[in-house]
């Protein structure tokens, strides 16, 4: 199937390009037949705070146990939920 597809438009801001994928098809305009995985490695995730209460034996516990790893406790908190969410 060989579809002609529409030019893309040009945007005046970011907030406009939104506005109109939102509308708007992607197919009617590209080929993702043709479509290349693009892989950025200086590309950073973004991260949330968030904030997390924890009984005092609990983060004692696990300051502890990131201490014997001698890794900050935050980071040892990221590697467990990361592995659990792989197991699950």
């Amino acid at each position: 199937m060989n579809k002609q597809h529409k030019a893309v438009p040009q945007f005046a801001s970011e907030a406009e390009e939104c506005a109109f994928w939102e509308t708007h098809d992607s197919t009617d305009y590209l080929d993702w037949s043709k479509a290349q995985r693009v892989v950025l490695p200086n590309l950073k995730p973004t991260t949330k705070t968030i904030s997390l209460r924890l009984p005092q034996h609990l983060l004692d516990s696990i300051k502890a146990a990131a201490n014997s790893r001698d890794v900050p406790y935050q980071s040892l908190i990221k590697v467990w939920l990361q592995e659990k969410l792989r197991k699950h």
